[in-house]
């Protein structure tokens, strides 16, 4: 293994029914005004925010709501957010919800604590936030692991642009499955979908024999696979749920990652698909991966040989692929990009932008050219 330091600053309370007493103990460190964030309103169909928002004011704390964060959380969303936070002068933000909601929260935290605009500060000055509000996270939807690290993913729709701005990590993290009863089964497996990828782009990238992160990334696969099969079988299964909760919580929490370059190049195709597209990123990603692996497959036989029979029980590592392929069908998810959801339809030209701007990694098992990018996603129509 490569050299490495590691920390981790999140206190995670995980458990059916923890919510209420973790977040009973949490209000007591932090200060008055609390910004309650949120996306589109389910939280309050499901009676989350109420339960939520009571506790904030029961603990005697001025609340302060920032609702509407969409899926593909946008640029101006985080600005809007952190123009807020500064005008009420919040001292904690509580974001409730998805790795959308927690990623835009994450950068609202920073942005709202400098002066620079933090795309250009991180973007063309190479200079990163270093302080934030403090900021804690509930769980309603389980699949990203933003809970677990300061990084987020935003699109900034002027440039046209989706990816990664660093931002504030959580003090502490609330995975109750009991929170995520109410989300719809097609967006409980996508976001089981996104930690199966993780796990997989990790995997996938470069490590020595005997990689220990291998063997942990296989595993996560493996309990990824079997939870997402149960709630085929019982959409309902709290245990299952919560044991994808965990699965999400491992893929992204650096675990798997240190040590080790990893193969992150699906996920740098589908953010900027989503870009242009506003795409569900799981949905997308269950398009583009096993496509994308086909192409590189001969680059990394060795891993892929070891992924097919270790994850799938497969003999070979083409058979490993199609047992993926089957997989994501035998969930409900799309197959093709046709089948997405997008505010904008997807067109060969569409393809070729995304192809032409998307970030191209260097340390995969095989750099792509822009051109063999294009190919991939005319394949995955």
């Amino acid at each position: 293994m490569n050299t490495f330091t590691f920390s981790y600053p999140t206190k995670v309370y995980f458990g059916v029914g923890i919510a209420e007493e973790a977040l009973k103990q949490e209000l007591a460190k932090i200060g008055k005004t609390v910004m309650l964030a949120y996306g589109g309103g389910s939280i309050k169909k499901s009676g989350v925010y109420d339960i939520l928002k009571n506790m904030l004011l029961q603990a005697d704390k001025e609340v302060v709501d920032f609702a509407g964060i969409m899926p593909n959380p946008t640029y101006k969303k985080v600005q809007e957010g952190a123009k807020l936070a500064k005008e009420a002068d919040v001292d904690f933000i509580l974001a409730v919800g998805g790795g959308s909601v927690i990623d835009c929260c994450k950068v609202i935290s920073a942005q709202a604590m400098i002066t620079d605009d933090i795309w250009s500060m991180e973007y063309e000055a190479g200079r990163f936030p270093t302080t934030g509000i403090p900021m804690g996270v509930v769980v309603t939807a389980s699949g990203t692991g933003a809970e677990m690290n300061a990084g987020a993913v935003i699109t900034y729709e002027e440039k046209v642009w989706k990816g990664p701005i660093a931002g504030t990590s959580a003090s502490f993290a609330i995975l109750d499955p009991d929170y995520t009863a109410t989300v719809p089964p097609l967006q409980v497996l996508s976001g089981a979908f996104d930690t199966l990828s993780h796990a997989m782009e990790t995997y996938f990238g470069n490590s020595d024999q005997d990689n220990v992160s291998d063997d942990v990334a296989l595993a996560i696969m493996r309990n990824t696979i079997v939870n997402m099969r149960r709630l085929v079988k019982d959409i309902y299964d709290m245990q299952a749920r919560g044991n994808l909760m965990w699965d999400s919580a491992m893929a992204e929490n650096g675990i798997l990652k240190v040590g080790r370059l990893t193969d992150f190049q699906a996920h740098q195709i589908e953010h900027q698909l989503g870009a242009y597209t506003d795409c569900n990123h799981g949905q997308g990603l269950a398009v583009i991966q096993p496509v994308y692996y086909r192409h590189i497959l001969k680059e990394a036989e060795e891993k892929f040989t070891r992924f097919a029979k270790e994850v799938f029980g497969s003999d070979t590592p083409e058979e490993g692929l199609e047992a993926l392929s089957s997989l994501i069908m035998e969930c409900g998810l799309p197959t093709k990009l046709r089948e997405l959801k997008s505010k904008t339809e997807i067109t060969p030209e569409i393809l070729r932008k995304v192809a032409d701007t998307c970030n191209i990694i260097p340390c995969n098992p095989r750099e792509l050219s822009r051109e063999e990018i294009y190919e991939i996603l005319c394949e995955c129509m």
